[in-house]
C-alpha cells in the first residue's frame, strides 16, 4: 500500500507531508487519528505540506482544522503550505484563509513557525 502521508520530526515542529492526491473521506479520519496522536506526544507545532494534493473535500478539511485547534490548544502554531489552486479555493470558499496560516512554501512556512515560537 502507498503512503498517504509522512510525519517527519523537525528542531521545533512536526511536517506532515501528504502524498494522497486527494485528502478525503478515504484518508481523512487515519489522517485525523495521526494529527491527534502527533498532538498527543506534546508536539505543539506542526506544519501540513498539501504540494501533493489536488483535491481535498470536507472530511480533509476537517482533519486540517482539527490540526489546528489541537495546536492553538497546546499554545503551539499550525502552518499550512504548498496549496495548489483547487484546494487553495475550498479553502477561500470556506472562509478558513482567515483562520488558518498559509504560506506557499515549506522554507516560509518553517520561518512563519519560527517566528511564531520566538514572540
Amino acid at each position: 500500500m502507498e503512503k498517504n502521508f509522512e510525519i517527519t520530526k523537525k528542531d521545533n515542529y512536526t511536517l506532515i507531508s501528504v502524498y494522497a492526491k486527494k485528502l478525503d473521506t478515504s484518508i481523512a479520519p487515519s489522517f485525523k487519528s495521526e494529527l491527534v496522536m502527533i498532538a498527543g506526544n506534546g508536539e505543539r507545532n506542526m506544519v501540513i505540506d498539501l504540494s501533493k494534493t489536488e483535491y481535498c473535500d470536507s472530511s480533509g478539511l476537517s482533519s486540517i482544522l482539527v490540526a489546528n485547534r489541537l495546536c492553538k490548544n497546546a499554545k503551539g502554531s499550525f502552518v499550512l503550505t504548498g496549496l495548489q489552486d483547487s484546494v487553495e479555493r475550498l479553502i477561500s470558499i470556506s472562509q478558513l484563509d482567515s483562520v488558518l496560516t498559509i504560506t506557499g512554501t515549506l522554507d516560509q512556512a518553517a520561518d512563519e513557525i519560527n517566528t511564531m515560537t520566538e514572540a
